[in-house]
């Protein structure tokens, strides 16, 4: 299936409950096709203020909604053994009737993972424990029952009842930068996730294209997502509308067709109005940009400023 456009909005665990759900309740109506949460144990640029638990709050959130679809962008690997991981998105799959995105990373944030007392084990295994679990969870969102004989995680004919209610399966969105993580995103993903500047982007994306013709799979069955948030402020996209199109574009060029935003801040929140009305139409018209490659060789990676450059 060709790719199409679709937008998203992530917000942070720092809101009250009331206000989170009046949030998504928001973006639902106003037409946003997705939602999604953060899966960190405290925020990263804020690490002493509340923070709400990822998975639970998605639980509480999918029940409060009717149709947007809902996710964690990206849940860290670190945290959970991905077979509760796989029955959690189960359950979550049919507390929101089929509108669950799995959204999977190997993790990257050490300093909560020492504050909690969590293992952050060395980056070669991050990756391979990484790719285990994403085939486990895998397995056992589409399979009534499975095993599995990995190096860090074992099934032994674990049954997942009930099935899930999208099928084969909810789809997986992948959170990678590095080459041995897109490697795993070629093979396994729906759709990837990465952030990062449009030149770094396109690069990813090319490499991507090569990894899925080497397993033969055709490259435009697998969705390009970014997850954006204002680094700094003239690379604010809700100041107005010229510089909302000005952030978008060049990610556009890029051959990104997925946008999840980080919402606004709340002076900004009617800028939602104008970008439901506006943009969400004009791209539901259009076909995401075929990309030329940079050059006609290998990309070269080893200059790569990747925002997880051990990923």
């Amino acid at each position: 299936m060709a790719r199409r456009f679709r937008f998203g909005i992530c917000t942070d665990q720092n809101m009250t409950w009331d206000k989170t759900v009046e949030r998504w309740q928001l973006f639902e109506r106003l037409g946003f096709e997705s939602a999604w949460l953060c899966d960190h144990l405290v925020q990263p640029s804020r690490p002493t203020g509340p923070y709400f638990e990822a998975w639970s709050l998605l639980a509480g959130l999918a029940a409060r909604t009717e149709k947007i679809r809902v996710g964690i962008l990206v849940t860290s690997n670190t945290f959970r053994f991905p077979q509760i991981v796989a029955k959690m998105s189960v359950t979550v799959d049919h507390i929101s009737n089929g509108r669950l995105e799995i959204g999977l990373g190997a993790g990257w944030y050490e300093p909560e993972h020492a504050m909690f007392g969590i293992p952050f084990p060395e980056t070669k295994e991050l990756v391979s424990r990484f790719k285990e679990a994403v085939q486990v969870v895998d397995l056992m969102t589409r399979e009534d029952t499975s095993s599995f004989d990995g190096e860090y995680y074992q099934l032994r004919d674990a049954r997942s009842r009930p099935a899930s209610v999208q099928k084969p399966r909810p789809p997986l969105v992948l959170g990678a930068f590095g080459p041995r993580m897109l490697k795993i995103v070629a093979r396994y993903a729906d759709t990837w996730n990465a952030f990062g500047t449009p030149e770094e982007m396109r690069e990813r994306n090319q490499m991507l294209d090569d990894y899925c013709r080497e397993i033969g799979r055709d490259p435009d069955t697998l969705d390009r997502s970014l997850y954006y948030w204002v680094p700094k402020a003239d690379l604010d996209p809700w100041v107005s509308k010229d510089a909302f199109y000005s952030v978008l574009e060049p990610y556009v060029e890029a051959g990104v067709n997925q946008f999840i935003l980080d919402q606004p801040g709340d002076k900004q929140i009617g800028q939602l109005d104008w970008v439901a009305a506006e943009v969400l139409p004009k791209y539901a018209k259009e076909k995401p940009r075929v990309v030329a490659p940079v050059s006609a060789g290998k990309i070269d990676t080893k200059d790569w400023k990747k925002p997880v450059d051990h990923l």
